[in-house]
């Protein structure tokens, strides 16, 4: 049994059902879960037995009920629904200011949620840099659900014929980010970035704006001359150069490349696979020469880098091997083309099946059931071969 004793008034009396204790004239004291006591006012209305909400016990003492539920019984007399009224009441109400989520707010959310999967901090870089370049000048404090195709296309007309690539990936990283928010609940409809029957009706494709430019390339038999040149440079940068073409490694995987990557006794280069284009460890087998190359440079080690800048710690820049080709007279050059070069003497002057060579560049295997099936990574075939790139490049053995 329910007491009253604190309440300053006794007249609640009789148990109509349980936890619900009348007052009388309709006002009740309901007492539910956890000993919580709050107000009712009951009526009928069209035939129904109706309970209207007044307040809690400790908000709404016993005097400030029973005026309540007075004002209601004044209703009732009218003829009007109180609880019918409050409804509308409610639905005549102003909505809430509604919170604006920018569109920064979620490029900035996405990025933080997404870096720990990308290679590497460069990455997370591009991406705030392409967007606070191309994106943001438009729509940086948008409403994401306000993003449409107006808003983007304002953002990618400019430069779709001018930088076609760039363009691309500005495109490809508003999709990212508006299908982001979508998930999170902060828009609805569909995606005004997406491409396939959407922005391929507006914008031209890509590979008719703009040809794909393939990095210089050194002619095969220009190569061993050009090496012979740059061996006569005493610098790390003519170092740096001569290896990445001896390991027909891209620029990056070289440049920065650590000592501890380095197994001198079995002449292996483990490159980790937050280096690699593809994300998978690659294995390089070293000549002769680039075994040379490092004896050299471990001489001069004063950084956890193979061939260090000028700033500490830090690996020597692309630039310097660009400034390296047009020293000794190869200013069209790029140092990646020489891939092209080592791809071309490996299929018109070897024997080396096309699998091997493909290995060597650390190029993915397009097809899913032969990348099934192909679990070694042809080790010793790929030595063989570099023995006889680094032959081709050095006819004296120097």
């Amino acid at each position: 049994m329910v007491h009253f004793k604190r309440l300053s008034d006794k007249k609640i009396r009789s148990q109509l059902e349980p936890g619900l204790y009348s007052d009388g004239l309709g006002l009740y004291l309901r007492v539910g879960t956890g000993n919580a006591k709050s107000w009712i006012y009951r009526y009928r209305a069209g035939g129904r037995l109706r309970d209207m909400g007044l307040g809690p016990l400790h908000t709404v003492p016993l005097v400030e009920a029973r005026r309540l539920a007075e004002e209601l019984r004044v209703k009732r007399q009218n003829k009007t629904d109180p609880l019918a009224e409050r409804r509308q009441a409610a639905e005549a109400a102003p909505a809430p200011p509604k919170t604006i989520i920018t569109f920064e707010q979620c490029a900035k959310e996405y990025v933080v949620s997404h870096a720990s999967g990308w290679k590497n901090a460069k990455h997370a870089a591009q991406w705030t840099s392409t967007l606070e370049t191309y994106v943001y000048p438009v729509f940086k404090k948008t409403s994401v659900e306000d993003i449409d195709v107006h808003l983007v296309m304002k953002v990618l007309q400019p430069i779709w014929n001018k930088k076609t690539e760039t363009a691309s990936r500005v495109r490809g990283r508003i999709e990212r980010i508006l299908d982001w928010a979508r998930v999170k609940n902060l828009r609805t409809g569909d995606n005004p970035a997406r491409w396939q029957g959407h922005l391929s009706f507006l914008l031209s494709p890509r590979n008719k704006v703009a040809k794909v430019v393939h990095h210089a390339a050194l002619p095969i038999d220009e190569t061993p001359p050009f090496m012979a040149r740059l061996r006569s440079e005493d610098s790390v940068t003519a170092r740096a150069l001569e290896f990445c073409i001896l390991t027909a490694s891209r620029t990056s995987e070289t440049l920065e490349m650590q000592w501890g990557e380095l197994d001198f006794e079995n002449r292996i280069w483990t490159i980790p696979a937050e280096r690699m284009k593809a994300a998978r460890e690659h294995r390089v087998p070293l000549s002769a020469r680039a075994l040379t190359i490092l004896s050299e440079m471990e001489k001069l080690r004063f950084s956890d880098y193979v061939f260090p800048g000028l700033r500490r710690n830090r690996p020597l820049s692309n630039s310097a091997l660009g400034m390296a080709l047009e020293r000794h007279g190869q200013p069209n050059v790029t140092a990646h083309g020489f891939r092209s070069t080592f791809r071309d003497w490996a299929a018109e002057r070897t024997d080396f099946a096309n699998e091997v060579v493909e290995m060597a560049l650390a190029h993915t295997i397009s097809n899913k059931v032969e990348a099934a099936y192909r679990r070694g990574d042809l080790f010793e075939k790929r030595r063989n071969l570099a023995h006889a790139w680094a032959d081709f490049c050095d006819p004296a053995g120097l």
